[in-house]
């Protein structure tokens, strides 16, 4: 058994209860990891589509935001794009388990670049590297295939309910260099690692609370959207490109695509800027979401933050 699945030693301060979930997840971790990779992803084809009957509740917030961001499409086509969601989640459930298995050979078989010279010339400025990147396609496996192939980076995240858990997942995404840069410590080390001229990658398609976040446009509505990414830009001169690993359903295969270096707009208006900035961030994101609506994570309650006076939206 790979180290990755082998069992923790239950440490001073870890609840029993945080013991049988580790164990739990180690267990599936490791039977799907021990399939084929066809059959795992079947496996977790079937999970995703229980899960979409299951979990009424993130069914149902699903589909809320779909309705708000694509008024014009049916409801039966709203719920396609939905179910879709479900199973290429389990398909990426699949891929997580497997990934410390693939060696660069077998991992060029199943994903290639596309852009990748977008990527090399932002990192041969010298000045660091922010990939703006979100919940779209198989985005653990993007990092984890990036340094798989030679270009470790950071990735800003946030901590696990479950130490067990979040020890155990992020053992495998820094199987090959990568570092983890924790949300609590997160401008800090933003800042570090661009100065050092490293890359990282920041999932920035999640709703947040001011002040952390501002309200920009998000599929024709405001939503509150992280903007320490345009503040470290704008502080460190970064170069900014989008990354996103999508499944090619033509190709049968992942694709990591890197867009071009976004321009950042420097008035000298630290807190204009920002905001600026952020819209645009959140424009290409909402550009890649539009061209693969069945792989984004449009359970999450993206809208729920409201600008002062404003009713909810669910």
């Amino acid at each position: 058994m790979s180290k990755d699945l082998q069992t923790n030693h239950l440490r001073p301060g870890v609840k029993i209860r945080q013991a049988i979930e580790f164990g739990t997840v180690r267990f599936f971790v490791w039977l799907l990891s021990s399939l084929p990779r066809h059959t795992a992803r079947a496996v977790g084809s079937i999970l995703g589509s229980l899960a979409y009957v299951m979990l009424t509740r993130l069914r149902k917030s699903g589909q809320r935001n779909l309705e708000l961001a694509f008024p014009q499409r049916s409801s039966v086509d709203r719920d396609r794009i939905l179910r879709e969601v479900y199973r290429k989640l389990g398909h990426h459930l699949a891929e997580f388990c497997l990934m410390p298995s693939y060696t660069p050979d077998v991992a060029q078989t199943l994903i290639r670049y596309e852009g990748l010279h977008h990527y090399l010339a932002a990192r041969d400025q010298g000045k660091g590297v922010l990939v703006l990147t979100g919940h779209l396609g198989a985005w653990e496996l993007s990092s984890f295939y990036h340094s798989l192939m030679g270009y470790p980076m950071g990735l800003v995240i946030r901590r696990l309910d479950n130490p067990l858990i979040d020890e155990f997942v992020n053992r495998i995404r820094c199987r090959h260099g990568n570092r983890v840069i924790h949300k609590d410590d997160f401008a800090r080390g933003l800042i570090a690692s661009m100065r050092s001229g490293e890359t990282v990658g920041i999932l920035m398609d999640t709703n947040m609370t001011p002040p952390q976040g501002v309200f920009v446009p998000f599929f024709g509505r405001s939503a509150a959207t992280a903007s320490g990414l345009a503040r470290v830009a704008l502080k460190t001169g970064a170069a900014v490109l989008p990354g996103f690993l999508i499944w090619e359903e033509r190709e049968r295969r992942y694709v990591l695509h890197f867009g071009s270096q976004i321009e950042i707009v420097d008035t000298g208006d630290a807190e204009a800027d920002t905001i600026a900035n952020t819209a645009n961030f959140a424009a290409v994101t909402e550009s890649y979401i539009r061209q693969y609506p069945d792989q984004w994570l449009w359970m999450h309650r993206r809208w729920k933050t409201r600008p002062p006076g404003e009713e909810g939206i669910y």
